[in-house]
């Protein structure tokens, strides 16, 4: 599996962020995106997951399905967690297994494997800034896609939470998944950098 970006051109607010950029992930291997502030990182995370519209250039996806898009095949982890204060952690966990189309996925296994067992039945809105983090990435467990966009993804986490999250990010690159995260602190695993850099 092989992804793949050619001569992308981004544009938000009338104003261009990046052009002529080229990139490439395959199966099994993390890509970092590296920058300042406003140099585009979110931005090609957010084109590759269809939440914006690329101006120039091409995203493909070689080795995934076939008639599906790439969006699809993605899930992206963005800096606010998107979850419903009122619903229970289950609740909200099963709201995106149902939304993303997955009714046969186990929502126990992905709340024990981030470590919220013991809150399963709480509301989101009493749980702590890391635990929303903690829930938001078990919806990348509990619909497989073998895409991770991963933005700023280690924010609001403990020492222990980075570490349990360093093992899930393994596990997918393991599977033959692969990651395209933007960060600016050490993911904690081996990475190939991108550089981006904003246009003046």
């Amino acid at each position: 599996m092989r992804l793949s970006g050619r001569d992308l051109r981004c544009v938000r607010g009338g104003r261009e962020v990046f052009a002529g950029l080229d990139f490439e992930a395959g199966g099994g291997e993390a890509l970092a995106l590296v920058g300042h502030n406003g140099a585009g990182k979110t931005s090609l995370l957010r084109l590759i997951a269809g939440l914006l519209t690329l101006e120039a250039g091409s995203i493909t996806l070689d080795g995934g399905e076939p008639d599906t898009p790439v969006a699809e095949q993605a899930h992206y982890l963005g800096h606010r967690d998107a979850l419903k204060p009122s619903l229970t952690v289950a609740e909200n966990l099963g709201f995106w297994r149902d939304f993303l189309g997955d009714e046969r996925a186990d929502l126990d296994a992905g709340i024990r494997a981030v470590g919220l067992a013991h809150a399963a039945e709480l509301p989101a809105a009493y749980l702590s800034a890391g635990q929303r983090r903690r829930l938001s990435i078990a919806r990348l467990l509990v619909v497989r896609r073998p895409i991770w966009l991963l933005d700023e993804p280690t924010s609001a986490l403990d020492v222990k939470g980075q570490e349990l999250f360093v093992g899930l990010m393994l596990d997918h690159l393991a599977r033959g998944g692969l990651i395209v995260a933007a960060t600016h602190t050490p993911l904690g695993i081996p990475v190939r950098e991108l550089r981006i850099g904003a246009v003046q």
